[in-house]
């Protein structure tokens, strides 16, 4: 490295460009070698710079986002899952519905793919650069209920619940609720309604959801009014994806049949 190059390093350092300090000597190289402009010289060191802060910043926000592994539509066995509306996940994945503060509502049995699907919506949002949130709901309500009993439910609420666009809600329904969970829980959706989107996964079908909500039908009610509103709906069918690897390999038996 010449003196040049070493003075160019230092104040890339002090402006925080390393992108620019990287791949400088490179494409200093490439401008030589294909005649390069000054101002195409510049708009490529520019451009790498740029490049690389967003890959920091797509990653950050990927970690931060909670998800318990990554996955994407690309995985998705739709095989597997033929209920699944293709065209209506292909919509969701332009995330437009983020913009419009717009829900998504992911309901089946359990194993036929819904955390797999949010996951991966999740995951091309935080690459979209929105500010996302994974929790499964009794992750959820033992935030609140902390944050209840120390005196900062606000707080936590502003930090937890409306600072980011996309809040995924991971397993409505597998857990009963306590009536303050349950009016806990209406908080969240009731803040969220018509100001950021949200991902919500239910093995329950929307007529029995009184029975996670402490059997309070009128909070219930209430409750999916605003979830609902303004939602994509996708029911999901299916056998679960875990018991039916373990049938190929012969540890359960096949599914019973139904009468004709």
């Amino acid at each position: 490295m010449n003196l040049q190059h070493e003075r160019i390093a230092a104040l890339c350092a002090e402006l925080r460009l390393a992108a620019v300090a990287d791949r400088y000597p490179e494409l200093a190289s490439q401008a030589v070698e294909n005649d390069q402009s000054y101002a195409d010289f510049l708009e490529g060191v520019l451009a790498a710079e740029h490049s690389t802060r967003q890959g920091r910043t797509r990653s950050t926000m990927t970690r931060l986002a909670g998800f318990p592994s990554i996955k994407t539509l690309d995985e998705f066995d739709y095989d597997f899952a033929p209920g699944v509306p293709k065209a209506t996940i292909a919509e969701l994945s332009g995330l437009a519905f983020i913009e419009r503060n717009e829900n998504v509502v992911l309901v089946g049995p359990s194993g036929v793919g819904k955390t797999h699907l949010a996951i991966a919506l999740g995951y091309l949002a935080t690459q979209a650069g929105i500010k996302t949130r994974f929790m499964s709901a009794a992750d959820l309500l033992l935030t609140l209920d902390t944050a209840t009993r120390q005196g900062n439910l606000g707080e936590v609420l502003r930090r937890a619940v409306l600072a980011y666009r996309l809040l995924i809600i991971d397993e409505i329904g597998y857990l009963p609720m306590s009536r303050e969970q349950a009016n806990l829980f209406f908080q969240v959706i009731a803040k969220r309604y018509e100001k950021g989107s949200l991902i919500v996964t239910s093995n329950l079908a929307f007529g029995q959801w009184d029975s996670a909500f402490a059997g309070d039908a009128t909070l219930t009610a209430a409750l999916l009014d605003r979830l609902l509103h303004h939602a994509h709906i996708v029911p999901i069918q299916g056998e679960s994806y875990r018991l039916k690897n373990k049938r190929k390999a012969g540890i359960l038996g096949q599914p019973m049949r139904e009468a004709a």
